[in-house]
């Protein structure tokens, strides 16, 4: 199974030391697609830490691909801006960018993000843990032992899906609206979800209509505990113009959905092409914590994020003009040799787990981080006490996006029960 993926990497490690320094392009979804674009930022980090592409659909950017610069630009809002969007795509449908949280600098950023961050405390999450866990438990024990199925969509789908619908106290039967959407969100036109902008577009007006009506019923009601009734009665929420409502529900969507429901699956594919790890994880429950800390590292479920330069800024002996489009590789900097130990394996009981940068750093560091873990803990302390095993049994589909780092699909055979 792995050896198609050597010989391809192999390939791509040819072409990439082949083609001349300026000319190289990280940011082809095609390359996450086939997970090949390692080289790439292999080279980069070597050559070229500080690197600028000068020829891509969405304009010419630079490339920040080592740890310790990523997290200097990532911490540097003054110089650094994440006004209009975090992505390096642009997003110039309808009128221009979502306005949303994320892509807010201080200190218009920092009222909203704490509008919505009790959602998430440790108090809510200690109240949330017995309940993501029962449902954890009734995933697992519905699924098939002995015959394949996808466990994208039947496990890593569900899971995310049921504890965002919960953050939104929207129907649970309504779950898969939600994962929908969020793909829908980060889907490139052409690729098998939408097929243009247009189509995009209609979506999304249907998706915008569902959660004005969520709005309308929470501001006539008593405050409450969900994400939605927060925005509703938040001081620094509750007047805000519907796009930007709209904005920060697209954010929380697509926060909530990827970063769990990709390193869930990432998880059992890694374990699977690691089976010494995957035999220390049974006979030693306890590495659950920083087997999931190792996976998100792994996994770096977003592989990147976007800032726009306020002002000409020197950087490791760079220029970085005013307006120029700044990536931060976060997929590069979590296999940066310089900080993390042999970068490339999967160790899950590493010394220090949590060095790596997938939930970003400083300000905008993932609002949900801690619920994310919890998600991905739950389900594997309730997977090693049925399954023996989960054995993969094909190659995973992977998104076309040089943004979302995720599956679409991860064909498993669960063998027997405990």
């Amino acid at each position: 199974m792995a050896d198609g993926n050597l010989a391809n990497l192999a390939q791509a490690r040819e072409e990439t030391y082949a083609t001349p320094l300026e000319d190289l392009n990280p940011a082809q979804p095609a390359l996450f697609q086939a997970d090949t674009m390692w080289p790439i930022f292999e080279r980069l980090r070597a050559e070229a830490p500080v690197h600028y592409t000068r020829e891509h659909e969405f304009g010419p950017y630079w490339s920040i691909t080592k740890y310790n610069d990523i997290m200097a630009i990532d911490t540097n809002h003054q110089v650094f801006s994440s006004e209009g969007g975090i992505t390096i795509a642009e997003q110039t449908q309808g009128a221009g960018p979502l306005p949303m949280f994320i892509a807010m600098d201080p200190p218009k950023h920092d009222v909203q993000r704490k509008t919505v961050s009790p959602a998430v405390s440790p108090t809510n999450l200690a109240v949330m843990e017995p309940l993501i866990r029962e449902r954890a438990a009734a995933i697992l024990d519905s699924l098939p032992i002995g015959e394949e199925f996808d466990w994208v969509d039947l496990v890593s789908k569900e899971l995310t899906g049921m504890t965002l619908a919960t953050l939104f106290d929207m129907p649970q039967e309504d779950r898969r609206k939600l994962i929908y959407w969020s793909d829908v969100v980060t889907a490139a036109p052409g690729q098998g979800l939408v097929d243009s902008i247009e189509h995009k577009m209609q979506i999304f007006v249907e998706y915008h209509a569902y959660f004005t009506e969520l709005w309308n019923q929470r501001v006539n009601a008593p405050p409450g505990g969900d994400l939605i009734s927060m925005l509703a009665h938040g001081e620094a929420t509750r007047n805000m113009e519907p796009r930007e409502y709209f904005g920060n529900i697209v954010l929380l969507t697509v926060g909530g959905n990827d970063t769990t429901r990709n390193t869930i699956s990432g998880s059992v594919l890694a374990l699977n092409q690691n089976p010494d790890q995957y035999r220390k994880l049974r006979e030693n429950p306890g590495l659950i914590p920083s087997m999931v800390s190792e996976t998100l590292r792994w996994q770096t479920p977003l592989a990147h994020m976007r800032r726009r330069a306020l002002q000409d800024f020197e950087f490791q002996g760079k220029t970085i003009k005013k307006g120029d489009k700044v990536i931060m590789w976060y997929v590069s900097g979590n296999r940066d040799e310089e900080v993390i130990d042999n970068p490339n394996a999967y160790i899950i009981d590493r010394e220090r787990p949590r060095t790596h940068i997938s939930f970003g750093f400083g300000i905008h560091r993932c609002v949900g981080n801690r619920l994310a873990e919890l998600q991905l803990k739950v389900i594997w302390e309730e997977i090693l006490k049925r399954f023996p095993v989960i054995e993969v049994t094909g190659e995973p589909k992977r998104v076309y996006s040089s943004f979302v780092k995720g599956y679409e699909s991860l064909p498993v055979v669960i063998p027997t029960r405990n």
